[in-house]
């Protein structure tokens, strides 16, 4: 017995959800091999055993990507051209609804990565923390703001946004490098071996599998001709997240976030989430007690939790309010003025 459009979509949804899934893995991010690291030293420089040495090598090959590095997108300028764009397109086709990156996922991915347990997730946090003064010695005291212009797709399957060129391409991939390198060296298995291409995704076709039996095979380039050029804003880039492609997302549409740092100028605090109930490294399950070292990390991430959130707030209020009353509020007719005779992007 066949398996119905909408069961096949909603058994299917859970995964093509995440930002890398299944097609995804190679069309959304490229990933079509795994990162390569040295297996034959270990992080202290001593060289291995041939069962150690078999141990990574059977990891590495086994490498799947259940985390990544985003930078969440919050200025409600690109957010809202992107669902104009969404729209246009839907409107020329309905079933592709479903194909449609969802309100609040909206990301540049970083770094994706593979973390398989809760040793690996903390060492995960860990590197995150300490990529924080590596960005700080990049940017110099700069905000980064990411301006996105234009549509391209990755092989006709996923549609994204594409990043302007200008001044800011050069420290973005020197923090993406920066972040696979400190990932790495704390023997997490991440990156790929293909070049870091910066990209806002905004549809997938495997979200909707069903499509191609319908003969929707590819993303037809005249369904955002209008937007080939658009420019959707910038997007000032205040945070970067350590997100699960795995766990459930959060009530606003964002991704299941285990870590943040905050970047930029008023880059002052870092933040780890902390779970319900934590689980004491010093103690035992019926109740041993934290050391001083796990009550002072436990402390700082509560405060920090709570600056993060207001540093955020401040960040997307200002950025926001400087948008309102410039006249750049996106509009379809604008779109089409901006669109118009520009084919120079498409793949």
């Amino acid at each position: 017995m066949e398996m119905s459009e909408e069961l096949e979509a909603n058994t299917m949804d859970s995964l093509v959800d995440m930002p890398f899934a299944t097609i995804d893995v190679k069309d959304d991010c490229g990933i079509i091999d795994v990162p390569q690291i040295n297996l034959e030293r270990s992080e202290g420089n001593e060289w291995l055993s041939k069962d150690q040495i078999k141990k990574r090598k059977k990891k590495h090959k086994d490498y799947q990507p259940n985390y990544f590095l985003s930078i969440p997108i919050t200025n409600k300028e690109v957010t809202r051209g992107i669902k104009i764009l969404q729209n246009a397109i839907i409107q020329q086709d309905k079933r592709l609804s479903k194909a449609m990156t969802n309100d609040g996922s909206f990301h540049v991915t970083l770094l994706v990565m593979q973390l398989l347990n809760d040793d690996e997730i903390n060492i995960g946090i860990d590197a995150l923390l300490e990529l924080k003064p590596c960005i700080e010695e990049i940017l110099q005291g700069k905000y980064l703001t990411l301006p996105f212009q234009g549509i391209d797709t990755f092989e006709n399957q996923v549609g994204f946004v594409k990043l302007a060129e200008g001044d800011h391409i050069n420290p973005l991939l020197e923090i993406a490098e920066a972040a696979k390198r400190t990932f790495q060296e704390k023997g997490i298995l991440a990156g790929d071996s293909r070049s870091f291409k910066p990209h806002l995704t905004f549809m997938k076709l495997s979200k909707a599998p069903w499509l191609r039996k319908k003969g929707v095979q590819k993303i037809d380039p005249k369904l955002y001709e209008k937007f080939i050029s658009h420019r959707f804003g910038e997007e000032m880039v205040h945070r970067i997240d350590l997100c699960s492609m795995t766990k459930k997302k959060q009530s606003n549409g964002y991704y299941h976030c285990e870590s943040s740092i905050v970047i930029g100028e008023s880059s002052t605090v870092l933040k780890s989430y902390s779970k319900e109930t934590p689980s004491w490294p010093s103690g035992d399950k019926n109740g041993g007690e934290p050391d001083d070292a796990e009550l002072v990390r436990l402390s700082k991430r509560l405060v920090e939790n709570a600056v993060l959130k207001a540093v955020q707030q401040y960040l997307e209020e200002t950025q926001n309010k400087n948008k309102q009353g410039d006249g750049s509020s996106m509009k379809t007719e604008e779109a089409d003025r901006n669109g118009t005779g520009s084919d120079n992007n498409r793949k």
